[in-house]
């Protein structure tokens, strides 16, 4: 069994335009935008980040904006939402901002004896607001989110598939643990976790497979503490027969990707370097960062992105 998985690192998902993303998770949510850069593999579109002050693993919602994509179809095969820690007996306040901000989709319900408040994103992203009284982590409040309601990173996110025994099998590889059913939902828990610490499988059997686009979750990323914890992680998966990628340098850090059993693409990431390792913390995610290699095309690059309010 694995045992260098702290848990989530981040969720990275797709949006149809940079400019309303940018504004709903940073003004709505009340999220730092930590990073400004470029899909390495399409310098063309933004790569941006939100997560708290220093985008610490486990609080970082990242995106890709293509401009006018087409809607994602929600089904199975994916990450079906994504669940924000808040503090106990701050939905209220969640859901008269959300009102007030048009937020669509809204609805709430308590799961495993939590409140949440479910809503959509600019593109119809399942995103829901989890109460936890026991979240020790810092919030960002230069966001507009006093400190009381403010969210602190993950709670966790919820998988949709046709049936959930192999993927439980492999979740159980990396290190969770089950910890309750509910109906067609089972939680897992990774021990002594960063925060952002459970996955819940919803199984759908009769669901068709979802159809990616805007809206919808490219990959989950779980987070290791540096590159040897990540070796270890890399050589369990395939020695149990899991084709892995190579270490691949996303700057900010290492990442390796496989395809899960219930087509989830999953990701191993890094705590290390971190976010500060181009530009301090007081100024995270203003400047336009770019991987070296794309740096000869800074004009270009620069010249064919929507500008984004700070």
């Amino acid at each position: 069994m694995i045992k260098g998985i702290k848990g989530l690192h981040h969720v990275t998902s797709m949006a149809s335009d940079a400019a309303r993303n940018n504004g709903f998770f940073t003004d709505t949510l009340g999220l730092r935008r930590v990073k400004k850069t470029v899909n390495f593999d399409e310098p063309s579109i933004y790569h941006l980040y939100y997560g708290d002050e220093t985008g610490a693993a486990g609080t970082v919602m990242t995106y890709f904006p293509f401009d006018h994509m087409m809607r994602g179809r929600p089904g199975v095969g994916e990450v079906g939402e994504t669940q924000f820690s808040v503090p106990k007996g701050s939905l209220a306040y969640w859901k008269d901002r959300l009102v007030s901000q048009g937020v669509a989709g809204l609805k709430a319900d308590t799961i495993f004896g939590a409140n949440r408040l479910r809503l959509a994103g600019p593109d119809g992203d399942g995103l829901a607001l989890v109460e936890k009284a026991d979240d020790v982590r810092s919030a960002w409040t230069a966001g507009g989110v006093p400190s009381d309601a403010a969210i602190r990173g993950f709670a966790g996110a919820r998988l949709s598939l046709h049936d959930t025994a192999a993927m439980e099998e492999l979740l159980g590889f990396m290190g969770y643990e089950r910890a309750e059913k509910e109906g067609n939902v089972t939680r897992l828990i990774i021990p002594n976790g960063n925060g952002a610490d459970t996955i819940d499988l919803e199984a759908l059997p009769q669901t068709t497979f979802a159809r990616q686009g805007a809206g919808s979750v490219h990959h989950i990323a779980f987070a290791v503490d540096d590159r040897a914890a990540q070796l270890e992680v890399r050589k369990a998966l395939m020695d149990t027969g899991y084709q892995v990628t190579p270490v691949i340098d996303r700057d900010y850090f290492w990442a390796i990707y496989f395809r899960t059993p219930g087509g989830v693409l999953f990701e191993i990431a890094t705590n290390e370097p971190g976010f500060n390792r181009d530009e301090d913390t007081a100024h995270l995610g203003q400047a336009l960062k770019l991987p070296q290699r794309y740096e000869p095309l800074r004009d270009r690059i620069e010249a064919g992105l929507v500008p984004l309010a700070a």
